[in-house]
């Protein structure tokens, strides 16, 4: 049966490497965020209309991939981030991306720790607000009970800490 891992966390905390990573290891496919396609091509400032368009697109990639897979599907980002990111800049989310998120299930998160450095790329924003954001994740993940694990380490340390993770957890959960 697929098991299904999403990948989330604040800005710059290593998601997409940790995602590519973790596919090579277990020999399967990962989704990549879409937000970073369509902002790369958008030629002006996004706007609260915008997440919606990155939502839905996100969800249809997400399906579109675990067809591919084989034990095990990444996914970087998926609508829990969203969520969480237009309520931070807009303060409210569209009803559609929360009645998606309700539907949504994930056989575990991997929220990526604030311990790498900030890299600037011009579609980040809040260098300083990433303490605020985990905080943010992590709450939203223990308010809905979701099974998640804290990922750190610099470099291939943190894809070795996030292999034992998921190893153990699944472990775990088979016994």
């Amino acid at each position: 049966m697929l098991k299904k891992i999403a990948i989330i966390g604040p800005e710059s905390t290593g998601k997409s490497i940790l995602a590519e990573d973790l596919a090579a290891f277990y020999n399967t496919v990962f989704v990549p965020e879409f937000a970073r396609n369509y902002l790369s091509g958008l030629g002006r400032p996004y706007n609260q209309y915008d997440l919606l368009q990155i939502a839905k697109k996100q969800q249809e990639w997400i399906f579109s991939y675990q067809k591919r897979a084989t034990d095990y599907l990444f996914v970087d980002t998926e609508l829990m981030v969203i969520k969480i990111w237009s309520k931070f800049k807009y303060k409210n989310v569209h009803p559609w991306i929360i009645s998606e998120l309700n539907k949504q299930t994930f056989d575990l998160y991997l929220l990526t720790a604030v311990d790498l450095p900030w890299e600037n790329d011009p579609l980040r924003e809040h260098p300083n607000q990433r303490e605020k954001l985990f905080a943010l994740y992590e709450k939203e993940l223990q308010k809905r009970n979701f099974p998640y694990r804290i990922v750190k380490g610099i470099g291939k340390k943190r894809t070795l800490n996030a292999i034992s993770e998921i190893d153990s957890f699944f472990l775990q959960n088979e016994s």
